[in-house]
């Protein structure tokens, strides 16, 4: 078997998220798929390995997966052969053959997030899909001097959503920044992490639009992370307005 990495876009808005459902449209099954008919369709099928999982409505702009190939290509000749099979809203840039060490999820070591927000009293039809829409005023300043206490190790129950699967709640946030980006017209959420946990990112961009809005004070996230209680930051922002930027397997 050779082993393939490859790195992808996705629109994120008609697939029922990343991971593999029964009766749904999800981005692993449809990698899947293409995948099985590339090696014609070998039993048992292969299987495709994600860096992890997005939710329904959720982007990437370089997601990275791996998959056993039982014949040898050229990376080039392979981002081609799936390129030519795969719909639309996925797009692979890159594919390479790497060693059989080499793991999408476990050899990763840093992810980091985008979150896009766009203001004003109605929703933009065109962006409907890939931001958030926030129609409060916001402090930009106040909400990036609020998203550095989120830097460092926490444990970050208060920050996670029921469902979660992980073993620890505890994760290392590396960076941290909010910012408006004056040619989109949009507030910038970004995070740097050795992981997130189910909805952290999107519950974290939510507890600092509350701080934007003045409706909490700017030094509430170190309260919030020690009470380890998720009904003290019960908001979620919504799925369209986030992106999974890159996924670093580097020291």
């Amino acid at each position: 078997m050779y082993r393939y990495k490859i790195t992808f876009a996705y629109d994120g808005t008609n697939f029922s998220g990343f991971q593999i459902q029964p009766h749904q449209r999800t981005v692993e099954q449809t990698l899947k798929d293409v995948v099985n008919k590339i090696a014609k369709n070998p039993q048992p099928p292969l299987n495709v390995v994600g860096s992890g999982r997005t939710d329904a409505g959720v982007h990437a702009l370089n997601q990275v997966a791996h998959f056993d190939c039982p014949f040898h290509l050229s990376g080039e000749a392979m981002r081609k052969a799936l390129n030519s099979l795969l719909p639309r809203d996925i797009l692979v840039k890159r594919a390479e053959e790497v060693s059989s060490s080499f793991h999408a999820r476990f050899s990763a070591h840093r992810k980091t997030y985008r979150y896009r927000v766009v203001q004003g009293d109605f929703v933009d039809p065109f962006k409907r899909n890939y931001t958030a829409h926030y129609k409060y005023p916001l402090d930009v300043e106040k909400m990036n001097r609020a998203a550095q206490d989120f830097v460092g190790e926490h444990d970050f129950t208060s920050f996670v959503a029921s469902g979660s699967q992980a073993k620890s709640n505890v994760r290392t946030v590396e960076r941290a920044r909010v910012f408006y980006d004056q040619h989109d017209q949009e507030v910038i959420f970004e995070f740097t992490g050795n992981g997130f946990l189910y909805n952290q990112v999107r519950i974290m961009v939510a507890f600092l639009l509350e701080i934007g809005s003045n409706q909490r004070p700017v030094d509430d996230v170190p309260r919030v992370l020690a009470a380890k209680d998720r009904e003290q930051a019960r908001m979620t922002a919504p799925a369209s307005g986030l992106y999974l930027v890159s996924v670093d397997y580097g020291e």
